[in-house]
């Protein structure tokens, strides 16, 4: 006999502003199966694109910390980048290299905590994530020992860095960099044949290779999906072209392949480091840039590879000393349209490790 059964709307969310930030889902079940999502987003808006427009363009350099809050130093890498690309400004080479240190340095303490969480969505407790914090707290040292800050670092300035690095910084960037090989071969062992962990991230979640394109998905969630793209690759910006390093892509476009791929991005990202350190070169680290810009009548678009994707600012300069338009390309909220296709007709734990393979943080969502 069947029983006859209702649909019924649950909110999940907004939660506590930590993790994956204050979301929330209008979820139709039927019973424990999702028949329809709807991502409501809004909790955390700030207007920062509205306040920057009112601010010098050195004075907007804080307000890109606060977007993914996770990856802030290359968040004021992509602005900058699109700031010296309005204004002509050519970056000194001891900068140029400092900053892709900081941004593969950024890319894996990020993917530290998209993998720790998305293992904590699925039912690790904290053991996984408190071994990926273990490494993190080294890479948060390290910048704290180069611009004192923990989280919002505020260290990227139009036409380089704010300055230069102190003489303990290299040694023990080295020391980080000889140990992480191992440590994510650790991560490996213990997850990547776990038996927990494939039975619930293989073939769930699915995001196909056309709907991936189609809704301009970015980082790892594209290339989890069979998209070899990435824009340290495909279109260079900085000194990236400099350097040997592969792009490790998905083939089923699941949960366990949006793991997969940023595990293997925190490898290429030491790669990449062990290329960078006995290349720097001695010299300025910053340009000589006016302290009130004025760039030249004009507009820009500029984006880098962040560690969750495709991160964009463009930019109006109608030659006065702020933007006359700022506005942000975040790759989360792109990402995150998604989620409705990846998720019909599986079951609500499902929607939760979905939904954190996503790797989304609010900050850039809501902006």
């Amino acid at each position: 006999m069947a029983i006859r059964t209702e649909p019924f709307i649950l909110n999940m969310g907004p939660q506590h502003p930590s993790t994956h930030g204050v979301f929330r889902m209008r979820v139709t079940l039927d019973g424990e199966v999702v028949l329809d999502v709807e991502p409501v987003v809004g909790y955390l808006h700030r207007g920062i694109e509205k306040l920057a427009e009112g601010r010098t363009y050195t004075q907007n350099i804080p307000f890109t910390d606060r977007l993914d809050y996770l990856a802030s130093m290359t968040n004021n890498l992509a602005y900058v980048l699109a700031v010296e690309k309005l204004a002509g400004i050519e970056v000194p080479e001891r900068a140029e290299h400092l900053r892709i240190i900081m941004a593969e340095m950024m890319r894996i303490a990020s993917h530290l905590m998209a993998v720790g969480f998305f293992l904590n969505d699925l039912g690790a407790m904290m053991t996984p994530v408190l071994y990926m914090w273990r490494e993190r707290e080294k890479l948060l040292d390290l910048f704290e020992m180069v611009c004192g800050q923990r989280l919002t670092y505020n260290y990227m300035r139009v036409g380089g860095v704010s300055h230069d690095i102190p003489e303990e910084f290299l040694p023990a960037l080295r020391r980080f960099v000889a140990e992480m090989p191992g440590l994510i071969d650790e991560y490996d062992q213990f997850l990547a044949q776990n038996e927990i962990v494939l039975a619930r991230s293989k073939g769930v979640g699915v995001l196909p290779e056309d709907l991936a394109i189609n809704i301009a998905a970015s980082g790892p969630v594209l290339r989890a999906s069979g998209v070899q793209w990435d824009i340290r690759r495909g279109d260079p910006y900085s000194i990236y072209d400099r350097f040997d390093f592969d792009i490790p892509v998905g083939s089923a476009g699941d949960c366990y392949d949006r793991y997969w791929v940023r595990v293997q991005e925190m490898r290429q990202s030491v790669r990449i480091l062990e290329q960078a350190i006995p290349q720097l070169p001695q010299g300025e680290v910053c340009a000589k840039v006016p302290q009130l810009l004025r760039p030249p009548v004009g507009e820009v678009y500029g984006r880098i590879e962040a560690p969750k994707g495709e991160l964009g600012f463009y930019l109006v300069s109608d030659n006065s000393i702020a933007p006359y338009r700022f506005r942000i390309r975040p790759p989360t909220l792109i990402n995150l349209t998604a989620l409705r296709d990846m998720v019909i007709g599986w079951k609500v734990a499902d929607l939760i490790i979905t939904f954190g393979s996503i790797d989304v943080c609010l900050g850039e969502i809501d902006r």
